[in-house]
């Protein structure tokens, strides 16, 4: 099925952040409007954005955010010089902290649940009483377009593990949170201030080698069958720029336990398009999640651990309720070996959401293309 691409969605109601170097120049970080990118370190002549990732700039916290992200809107507005995206190089835009994943939608744990374990319950029994996550790797995250080499591994066989490339290579369509403001150790995060340490999201495609996973993954979780590669957005939507976007959660049964603000918490109203090789394969929905942005942040710090600037948290597969939904290969294919991703294969991920403005804002595609396996 092919369809109409998204909207540019990059005007003045949106003005997401990344890093950028002009042919010959450094690093630093700029705006994005429409298909040009603002210069801040040299409209500005602030030196925490004259640096190779937004880290100094986060780090100053919401009021800063507000006031920088209100002076770009007026230099624009009064016709401030711009530079070509194609004039440009762009980077990762941060410098990734940690990293860490989760598994927050019920359609998606509930369809593998379905795959794995056929003979019995799709959810385990501690899914809907907190936010299940795992561990990743900072140092493996990559900017959009980066060559996906295909992993090695250890995989599973009749007779016992076999090594070699992976022959079950997916994707998985999530959304990232971009911590800007840390946290003393020992201390959690409430739910009712995630505004006051998250900067704002992109988008993020979290490579899973599924055939590596399935023999790993028992007791502790995915380890190497993920660990070798996630893709992030070039462009951080900014926090602000959301606030049109924000949708009560579908419901959580049982009442999640107080420390997760149940009923008190909001999801987000983002599609995403999953496109591989050009077509248009799936449309996951993100209001469909069941644990919103800030029960993931409050779960993750509520043991004491801190966070830091520049630390990354996913969402998990995005899947809807409907087979078009499925952020995965593995549930479009329901466990269909040809599902899964060749050699030469390209994915994009697009998002979209509502402006504040009145009309939409698309968020930082996240591309990727599948590299044969190194020697």
């Amino acid at each position: 099925m092919r369809v109409a691409q998204m909207t540019d969605g990059f005007g003045l109601d949106h003005l997401p952040y990344g890093v950028f170097s002009p042919v010959g120049g450094t690093r630093r970080v700029g705006v994005r409007i429409g298909d040009d990118v603002l210069d801040l370190a040299a409209a500005t002549g602030r030196p925490e954005l004259a640096t190779p990732s937004l880290n100094a700039f986060m780090a100053l916290g919401p009021d800063v955010w507000a006031e920088t992200r209100a002076e770009a809107r007026r230099l624009l507005e009064a016709g401030a010089a711009t530079v070509p995206l194609r004039d440009v190089e762009l980077h990762l835009p941060i410098e990734v902290a940690d990293y860490v994943d989760f598994y927050a939608s019920i359609h998606h744990a509930t369809n593998v649940g379905r795959i794995f374990r056929p003979d019995g319950a799709a959810l385990l029994p501690n899914w809907r009483h907190l936010p299940v996550g795992y561990h990743g790797r900072a140092g493996t995250v990559v900017p959009s377009g980066t060559p996906i080499v295909r992993p090695r591994g250890q995989r599973p066989a009749a007779d016992g593990p076999t090594y070699g490339a992976s022959r079950r290579l997916d994707i998985e369509a999530e959304l990232g949170f971009v911590v800007g403001v840390g946290s003393q150790l020992g201390t959690p995060v409430p739910y009712g201030a995630f505004a006051d340490h998250v900067f704002g999201v992109v988008g993020l495609n979290d490579w899973s080698a599924r055939d590596i996973q399935a023999w790993e993954y028992v007791p502790l979780g995915p380890f190497l069958g993920k660990s070798f590669a996630t893709s992030v957005s070039h462009w951080v939507t900014p926090v602000a720029a959301l606030a049109a976007a924000w949708v009560e959660l579908p419901g959580q049964d049982p009442e999640p336990l107080p420390y997760l603000g149940p009923d008190l918490t909001r999801g987000l109203d983002i599609d995403v398009e999953v496109v591989l090789n050009g077509e248009v394969v799936s449309r996951p929905p993100y209001r469909t999640m069941y644990w919103s942005p800030a029960q993931m942040l409050a779960h993750l710090t509520v043991n004491g651990a801190s966070l830091r600037t520049g630390d990354l948290y996913g969402s998990g597969t995005i899947s809807g309720p409907e087979p078009e939904q499925r952020g995965s290969l593995l549930e479009i294919g329901w466990g269909d070996e040809s599902a899964y991703l060749a050699d030469g294969d390209e994915v994009v991920l697009r998002y979209s959401a509502p402006g504040t403005g009145g009309g939409r804002i698309a968020l930082g595609e996240v591309r990727g293309r599948v590299q044969p396996p190194g020697s």
